[in-house]
């Protein structure tokens, strides 16, 4: 893999998922950061539309006194606590007031060495405001937490002036289309509404590619022909081969481990159950079976529980060949967050992976 750095030479335009036309909904989102598709499609304008290639990301990525790789937080957190699953914490007192459905992933507590922890104090300041948390995470960090399974409390404290805790604004921007002769807004089509993301100063996207390209370039990223400074950065490389490194360590040792999802991850399957072939999505692999509890045993079975969020819906567009401007909206995909962690018995290999 290659390792390259995009850096916006102006806002960038990045559409969600949703159906967008101005006379049905006047208001178009922006997604960030952006997905495979937009950085794929990106390429494809220095690559070429019949060069197959693979990426790595999109990850972000900040330069000071040096380039280092951000990575997503992991969702497995109140504040700096870290969670666990419920049946790994045999000590809990919550153990014989928890009711739950011994079908669906264990539920997640709080260590019980930690609930004597003051959390109201957590990063309080002098000011008594409280400090910003780390929404992403960079690489000296993530390291630490592969390498221990620790992440310390002043690791998740914003850097002053770093935007770590989200390194964009978000630009709202009008576009009104006047009636010839007039001085009126046209009443089909005369108005809508974008959102812009603007990265702060020193934040770049990254990504890995396994095709060699010349840099610096100049590509298209997004909508309204926005342009991207494309620059080659090993060092960016060299930071994930070290991350890959310890966590394909921690898969040989075995044993209880967390998995910590980095990218967007679409577990998606035909179900045919009702009579029609339909796609579902779940927060999880599909082959990852679960580990109920019955009777206070637990069952075999390899993931034990997940941390996760609101899902990210991704679309991106089928083109004709025999006519490439034309194209029609995808069918959704609902792609479970970067930073959820899973929490397993074993670690177990995706069907992807296994030959």
């Amino acid at each position: 893999m290659y390792w390259y750095k995009l850096t916006p030479l102006d806002i960038l335009m990045l559409r969600d998922a949703k159906p967008f036309s101005p006379q049905e909904r006047a208001w178009a989102g922006s997604i960030f950061p952006p997905n495979g598709h937009a950085i794929a499609a990106a390429l494809r304008g220095i690559l070429g539309e019949k060069k197959d290639f693979n990426i790595v990301g999109p990850f972000l990525c900040y330069e000071n006194k040096g380039n280092s790789l951000y990575l997503p937080r992991p969702l497995g957190f109140v504040k700096s606590t870290p969670l666990v699953p419920l049946v790994w914490e045999t000590a809990s007192h919550l153990h014989n007031v928890v009711l739950r459905d011994q079908t669906q992933p264990c539920p997640l507590v709080k260590p019980v060495n930690l609930l004597t922890e003051d959390e109201e104090d957590d990063f309080v300041k002098g000011d008594d405001s409280e400090a910003k948390f780390r929404q992403y995470l960079p690489y000296s960090v993530v390291k630490t937490y592969l390498q221990t399974g620790k992440i310390e409390k002043d690791d998740w404290q914003v850097i002053s002036g770093s935007h770590e805790d989200q390194p964009w604004t978000i630009e709202t921007r009008s576009h009104n289309t006047i009636e010839q002769g007039t001085r009126q807004v046209k009443d089909a089509d005369g108005y809508f509404v974008e959102n812009g993301i603007r990265l702060h100063h020193g934040w770049s996207l990254a990504v890995g590619i396994d095709e060699n390209i010349d840099t610096p370039s100049s590509l298209r990223l997004g909508g309204e022909g926005h342009r991207t400074i494309l620059q080659r950065c090993d060092e960016l490389g060299e930071q994930w081969a070290s991350l890959q490194q310890q966590s394909q360590a921690n898969f040989a040792r075995g044993g209880k481990a967390i998995a910590y999802l980095v990218t967007p991850g679409t577990f998606e399957r035909k179900d045919k159950s009702q009579g029609r072939e339909r796609a579902i999505c779940r927060a999880y692999p599909w082959e990852w079976k679960l580990a109920p509890t019955i009777n206070g045993n637990q069952t075999r079975g390899y993931l034990v529980s997940v941390a996760t969020e609101k899902l990210v819906p991704i679309s991106c567009r089928f083109r004709e060949k025999a006519e490439a401007s034309k194209s029609i909206p995808a069918p959704q995909v609902f792609a479970t967050p970067p930073g959820t962690l899973y929490y397993l018995n074993q670690p177990q290999l995706l069907f992807q992976d296994n030959e």
